[in-house]
């Protein structure tokens, strides 16, 4: 059947309260996750919090982000201390539990696009720090995975790398720190090997790549070894549902973010609409099943109830899609 999950961070700074959010939103038949909450501050964010399970390289935040640093300071001190209360929160929260587990990292070209050098540039002008960074978030990744297997050993773990900043690091779009130039766009193939070496350390556990921009690469994130890609359904053209279709006729399955997080939409209207696009692909009604509903990004820059309703209204469209393929 077709199921629901939301798609990461949520507002608020209550752990406890989020994690009891989500297992009560989307509980069986549907995909609960560990929220991130950025409110509360640097070391939630989405970077921060991924830099922090690097191994053997370390960041310190400084007043342009996140930069390498040689050794560990009041920075990582504080961003592993929420890891520990979020991990310690989720035991209790899912004590006992069965099922499927969403976690959510940053994918490795997004953490190689905004993680800065001691000098201030990007690590991505780097190639060699920029494959250092790779093997130490694909290790940490593992080391990471098995921690939370230790505290919830019924999970059945499903990986999220979130890559929003990829379309730029495959464009030459991003202003190098002098603010006067452009990084160079990174070949295709390095990029989806840097991908594939992350999606790697997942071992047998399903991997879903997120990017919720409008030019998502979909034909390089098809073959990158992936099960699922998650994107903004709103923000796809006639080529990306083309590009799309094919590869849900290879196997991999999609995460939808149908639900705008602005309050315009309607749970009734993103199962109508995705119904629609699977109609113009040509793709079997029962396959709706396959599907993962989402809320498009944004969700932390609501209230705790706006929030909630965007999940409810996933959930809800999940359900409709459901009747709709067995109708």
């Amino acid at each position: 059947m077709t199921r629901a999950t939301g798609i990461g961070s949520l507002p608020g700074t209550d752990i406890r309260e989020a994690l009891r959010e989500v297992r009560d939103t989307f509980g069986e038949p549907d995909l609960p996750y560990l929220p991130e909450l950025p409110a509360r501050g640097p070391g939630a964010d989405l970077v921060g919090r991924t830099a922090a399970l690097l191994v053997d390289l370390h960041v310190d935040l400084q007043p342009a982000g996140w930069r390498l640093v040689d050794r560990p300071g009041r920075d990582a001190a504080r961003t592993a201390s929420l890891w520990h209360e979020d991990l310690d929160e989720l035991a209790e929260s899912f004590d006992g539990y069965a099922g499927d587990l969403k976690l959510q990292v940053c994918g490795p070209w997004t953490l190689a696009a905004t993680v800065e050098l001691t000098r201030g540039e990007r690590a991505l002008v780097d190639d060699g720090a920029t494959r250092d960074l790779i093997g130490s978030l694909a290790e940490g990744l593992r080391r990471h995975l098995a921690e939370v297997q230790r505290l919830v050993p019924g999970a059945h773990l499903v990986v999220q790398l979130d890559e929003p900043a990829l379309p730029s690091v495959l464009g030459g779009s991003l202003p190098t720190a002098s603010g006067y130039g452009r990084v160079r766009a990174v070949d295709r193939q390095r990029v989806a090997a840097g991908l594939r070496g992350v999606v790697d350390a997942a071992g047998e556990r399903p991997v879903v790549v997120h990017c919720c921009h409008a030019d998502v690469p979909i034909p390089l994130l098809r073959n990158v070894s992936a099960s699922a890609l998650a994107v903004d359904t709103s923000l796809l053209g006639p080529a990306q549902w083309e590009a799309l279709g094919e590869s849900l006729e290879s196997g991999i399955r999609l995460y939808a973010g149908c639900l705008p997080t602005d309050g315009t939409g309607t749970a009734r209207g993103a199962a109508a609409g995705l119904a629609a696009a699977w109609g113009r692909l040509g793709l079997p009604v029962p396959t709706l099943d396959d599907l993962v509903v989402t809320p498009a990004c944004g969700l932390a820059g609501l209230t705790p109830e706006g929030a909630r309703s965007v999940q409810r209204a996933a959930r809800e469209a999940a359900r409709e899609l459901t009747d709709r393929a067995h109708a």
